[in-house]
């Protein structure tokens, strides 16, 4: 009757270790807060291919969150090139660190910036900014720097929000969104030139409808 016992509370301990492991590959599959579908609607590939980003190429994530963009550029640019992925939130870099560790991506370069300067490195060949724009404060510090960053003809991509233009300029961050005509007059502000406005975006999850912006130094 013992053994009996016995083999049920393995069996049991068993089935319990197998369902947390199952939990544990299902969660490392997911970007912490969002959903599967983020391929979908905000199509990497074609963000990606409109910037002409190519293997070997040096890049920058400005806003990184967990890193969804900064590993899919961490595979289009290989081995050769570099991924600079950049946040203020230390949580969000050790994240993005966990996980280039893991995969061994020796390409992702993980950067602790400051709220008016990414600390990036110069003679890049691409700076994204997703949905982090209306969050800057020192915004004009900021493109400053990035000005400087990019090598010249290098590109800078701006996925925002849409958001009412009769606004202060000093609550958009509170708005999580900004007029892509107010972006565009403070970049070109700043030396980029304004290249196209390629098709937008639909965050279903939060009901976000977003423009994205391509800007060029000279």
């Amino acid at each position: 009757m013992k053994f009996h016992k016995t083999i049920l509370a393995t069996l049991f301990l068993m089935c319990i270790s197998a369902s947390f492991s199952t939990a544990s590959d299902v969660s490392r599959l997911q970007e912490p807060g969002r959903k599967l579908n983020r391929d979908e609607w905000q199509r990497p590939v074609e963000v990606m291919d409109a910037l002409g980003v190519k293997s070997g190429h040096r890049v920058a994530d400005i806003g990184c969150g967990f890193g969804y963009f900064t590993f899919h550029l961490a595979a289009r640019v290989g081995a050769e090139g570099k991924v600079y992925a950049e946040d203020i939130d230390q949580k969000a870099i050790n994240k993005v660190r966990e996980r280039k560790e893991r995969e061994k991506l020796s390409q992702v370069e993980p950067v602790l910036g400051e709220s008016a300067d990414p600390r990036l490195p110069l003679d890049l060949d691409v700076v994204l900014i997703v949905d982090t724009y209306h969050e800057f404060r020192d915004y004009d510090r900021i493109m400053q720097a990035v000005f400087r960053a990019l090598k010249q003809g290098g590109r800078l991509a701006i996925i925002d929000a849409e958001a009412p233009s009769d606004r202060p300029r000093t609550e958009y961050h509170r708005l999580h969104s900004i007029p892509a005509d107010l972006v565009r007059e403070e970049i070109t502000r700043h030396g980029f030139v304004f290249k196209e406005s390629r098709p937008g975006f639909y965050d279903a999850e939060y009901g976000k409808k977003m423009y994205f912006l391509i800007f060029e130094k000279p």
